[in-house]
């Protein structure tokens, strides 16, 4: 009797091991309190790369308590504004510049924060 329990058991874990491994169960299930993932999102997408690429190379040798990850960035989003479009003091010196299309992408980025923090959905 024990041992046919045991079988049971194991038949059920591999089963739901395997089930679990299956790529269209894992993108196709969403837990309580899901949270959607940068990859879900394109506009903080692009502007994490660009933070990435032309903030933090320079961030992580001399500001490293500035450093943007994925969870920290939107809570930089205002001193971010402040620093690149009101100062324009960001980004520093001549080597790193950002194109049109990247103050684009990252006022796009701070501006559909600002709207969810209203209430509004884009």
């Amino acid at each position: 009797m024990m041992i046919t329990i045991i079988k049971l058991l194991i038949g059920i874990c591999l089963t739901l091991l395997e089930a679990y491994n299956k790529p269209e169960t894992i993108n196709d299930y969403k837990p309580l309190g899901y949270t959607a993932s940068i990859t879900e999102d394109p506009v903080k997408t692009k502007a994490f790369e660009i933070l990435t690429n032309k903030c933090n190379v320079c961030h992580e040798q001399r500001n490293r308590r500035r450093v943007f990850t994925e969870n920290n960035m939107n809570n930089w989003s205002n001193d971010v504004y402040k620093q690149v479009f009101i100062k324009k003091r960001m980004p520093k010196g001549k080597k790193i510049k950002l194109t049109s299309e990247e103050y684009q992408d990252l006022l796009t980025w701070i501006s559909s924060l600002k709207n969810n923090q209203n209430g509004n959905q884009l």
